[in-house]
């Protein structure tokens, strides 16, 4: 009697899911660092694009368990993930969250006017224009009021300002 071995069945998974995984992890990484790709630009389509000429972009800022988070008004979006703006777009960073206060510092270049340091809270959010197109990575920094131990947190995102809104 012919003996057969065969292939264990966690084995045969694995060697499927790897290229997925593979493909996955490219995904994830062409969207958490545009600003390191040659053309951020080429990365931007009307998924990942916020606001219009009609329309500002709106990003929330969030006190997290672990830091701080943005995530900007268009469908399916992912905390700290890159968003594209055209140039000419109105960008409202804001918070839904209560007795928040927050900070989004985009260094010495920011792309925004004005272009100092965006300072908000749940009692005021604050609007600046996309002028400069480029690739940009910011800061964000959110803390509740009222608390004494970890009461701040951080985070860094992307954000892409492409070519003249035309819209």
């Amino acid at each position: 009697m012919k003996s057969h071995k065969s292939v264990p069945s966690g084995f045969t998974s694995l060697v499927v899911l790897l290229p997925l995984l593979a493909g996955f992890a490219e995904a994830q990484s062409l969207s958490k660092y545009a600003c390191s790709e040659a053309d951020p630009e080429q990365l931007c389509n009307a998924a990942n694009t916020c606001g219009s000429a009609s329309s500002p972009c709106t990003v929330d800022v969030k006190r997290t368990s672990d830091g701080a988070s943005t995530t900007a008004s268009i469908p399916n979006a992912r905390s700290n993930g890159t968003f594209c703006v055209k140039a000419g777009t109105t960008v409202i960073w804001k918070t839904t969250s209560k007795d928040v206060g927050f900070l989004i510092d985009i260094g010495p270049t920011s792309p925004f006017a004005p272009s100092a340091v965006i300072s908000g809270g749940s009692d005021r959010s604050v609007s600046v224009v996309a002028k400069k197109p480029g690739c940009y990575k910011y800061s964000a920094g959110a803390c509740r009021s009222g608390e004494i131990y970890g009461m701040c947190g951080s985070g860094t995102a992307e954000v892409v300002i492409t070519g003249t809104n035309s819209e």
